[in-house]
């Protein structure tokens, strides 16, 4: 009865002690701006993993690519270093060497494998490609979310909240289109990882006029801790699957790795310009 009266006391102040909800992602809005502009200090590799399978399985379309990624203005500057890919053709595989490549005039394939990539792994504004409005977790995007604190927990030997989201009421026009649930960092408030999925159906009116059906749309993101301060995204995904007119369906899928982060150094590019004189 002791060691039941002392569990309890002990899961009591650990209640007591963990903050509320708004405060946690008051937290956790103000360091996602600072680690937006600590990013813009980074270099990184970035490969991307893009796939489309038809109804019954098969590969359709696949393509891998490779960047150097480095700051630009407000954005990242991207480097393509490595590209590989290839299509399905009367039941073989048919390689092919750069992006946005159509082997036929009406290459539905093609064109969407190529808007994927840009719309979900290359927003211009962004210092890791993946869009802000995907995971609200910015002063911004929060304005437009309810939060709910789900538990206090661990995860990977760190101490975590895990924070349940959804669209306030009435505010889906205002592009808050995602509910979920995200792991925040307790001692950091830094989010480690985080699920998204559309909060609300395609109306069906919608589905007829353009004969468009998106089924099971979400995603997935991991951070990391490098230093101080500093947490990178270093892996996205998710999958999904379109229907669309005259019979088209695929299920597609996004995967994306940051790795081999390194700090920017102009003191170096100093140096060597000075040695070169």
């Amino acid at each position: 009865m002791k060691q039941i009266a002392i569990l309890s006391a002990l899961a009591a102040a650990a209640v007591a002690q963990t903050p509320d909800v708004r405060t946690i992602m008051e937290n956790v809005g103000r360091n996602q701006a600072l680690a937006v502009a600590q990013r813009q200090e980074f270099i990184f590799r970035q490969k991307q993993l893009l796939r489309m399978n038809r109804g019954n399985g098969k590969v359709a379309r696949e393509e891998n690519r490779e960047y150097d990624v480095a700051p630009s203005g407000h954005g990242v500057r991207k480097e393509l270093l490595r590209f590989a890919g290839r299509y399905e053709y009367k039941g073989k595989y048919v390689a092919y060497d750069r992006p946005g490549y159509q082997y036929k005039d009406m290459d539905v394939d093609g064109e969407l494998i190529q808007e994927i990539s840009e719309d979900m792994t290359n927003d211009h504004s962004s210092r890791d490609g993946i869009g802000v409005d995907l995971f609200p977790l910015t002063a911004g995007e929060q304005r437009k979310y309810n939060f709910k604190m789900m538990a206090a927990e661990q995860y990977r030997g760190r101490e975590v909240y895990r924070i349940g989201f959804e669209p306030k009421p009435h505010q889906e026009c205002d592009g808050a289109a995602w509910k979920g649930e995200a792991l925040i960092d307790a001692a950091e408030f830094q989010p480690v990882l985080v699920h998204s999925k559309l909060a609300f159906h395609i109306p069906g009116a919608v589905k007829v006029l353009l004969g468009t059906d998106i089924q099971g749309l979400g995603f997935s993101v991991t951070y990391q801790k490098f230093e101080d301060g500093v947490w990178f995204p270093v892996s996205y995904g998710g999958e999904f699957e379109v229907r669309a007119v005259f019979f088209y369906k695929r299920t597609i899928s996004v995967n994306m790795t940051n790795t081999e982060f390194h700090r920017t150094s102009v003191n170096s590019n100093v140096i060597w310009l000075a040695n070169e004189k």
